[in-house]
């Protein structure tokens, strides 16, 4: 008999192992995959060890901490900022969580042939602004232009430099049992603004992109002298994605409650509409915080006063196990495991 035709699902399954696809660039499985078989097996032993966006240097006896990301979002300006905005401030949050305070920014600049110069100087407007507010330089940067219809108006890829100036060594093997997680704020508001505004859904008058710089959360932990084990910010992936790569790096089993996540109900329903689920959706201003038990109320207190338009929460601990699972404890039924998606989170097919 001859072979079956595969279906359409088995055609897409052998398509994201052989070919580049948008899911490469979701922050999921295959994401992960493509960083750890390809860019690691190339350029592996040339890293510095270490799975965060940024990696900690020492020269001389200064500690330095370098990010670089790159932007490209659509559309360019959304309710809540606008990607000049995104990238000044995803690079220095980058920063933030390897416990170093920002200082120089590069930037480059992919231009697509005929966007507006009213509106590039409007997005680099928001990235001087962004850069201020933090007091944080440009040093240099790059232009370059396309033909028009390749490059979806303008991307944009920012490095950052930044000091670290204690003596804590901020990263995820340095979880342990009993410490506590903490989030700085609601979650899942940028990536429902997005996808609302791309397509006109409507959620986008009353969802803000919750984008925004978290160097001042992150210090007033850190200037405290509080046990801080592990920063992450939730960017692609969300939640759900940060809290497996804390998991499997520690080898540790974390613990959330349900109840306690703060998800604002306009977002909730958005994301049942949808068919999302709210711990896999992009954030671009929130970061879970790994704390020492006894330091978990004082630091709790410190995101309350560091936030502007913030719901700081304790949303869970660390566990006892060693599985690397995220388990969520919901209100009522049985704990569920919580995993990393293996591609884009995307609307469910009618």
């Amino acid at each position: 008999m001859p072979n079956p035709e595969p279906d359409s699902r088995t055609m897409q399954a052998v398509v994201e192992r052989t070919h580049v696809g948008l899911v490469h660039g979701g922050g999921g499985r295959l994401a992960q995959e493509l960083v750890d078989h390809v860019f690691g097996e190339q350029l592996g032993s040339l890293w510095l060890p270490g799975q965060y966006d940024g990696a900690v240097i020492e020269i001389g006896d200064a500690r330095l901490a370098l990010a670089t990301d790159s932007f490209v979002v659509n559309p360019l300006f959304f309710p809540g900022g606008n990607i000049g905005a995104l990238a000044v401030n995803g690079t220095i949050n980058d920063l933030a969580m390897c416990g170093a305070r920002p200082k120089f920014l590069c930037a480059g600049f992919i231009l697509e042939e005929g966007l507006e110069l009213e509106a590039l100087d409007s997005i680099t407007t928001s990235m001087r602004e962004c850069a201020e507010s933090e007091d944080v330089h440009f040093l240099t940067g790059d232009t370059k232009v396309v033909n028009r219809g390749k490059g979806d108006g303008l991307y944009i890829n920012t490095t950052g430099l930044g000091v670290i100036e204690h003596e804590t060594v901020i990263e995820a093997k340095n979880v342990r049992p009993g410490d506590v997680v903490l989030i700085n704020g609601d979650i899942g508001r940028h990536g429902i603004s997005i996808m609302s505004s791309r397509v006109g859904l409507g959620y986008e008058r009353t969802i803000s992109s919750d984008c925004a710089p978290l160097v001042r959360p992150v210090f007033r932990l850190l200037d405290e002298g509080l046990q801080v084990r592990c920063l992450r910010d939730l960017t692609r992936g969300g939640l759900a994605s940060r809290l497996n790569e804390v998991a499997q790096s520690a080898k540790a089993r974390i613990e959330i409650r349900e109840v306690d996540v703060p998800i604002r109900t306009e977002v909730r329903e958005a994301c049942d509409f949808l068919g999302l689920d709210p711990y896999h959706v992009a954030n671009e201003g929130r970061f879970v915080a790994f704390v020492a038990p006894g330091d978990a109320d004082r630091a709790l207190e410190l995101l309350r006063e560091a936030g502007d338009d913030t719901a700081p929460a304790r949303i869970g601990e660390v566990g006892d196990a060693g599985d690397g699972l995220v388990v969520v404890r919901p209100n009522v039924g049985s704990p569920r495991i919580l995993d990393t998606l293996s591609g884009e989170s995307l609307p469910k097919s009618s």
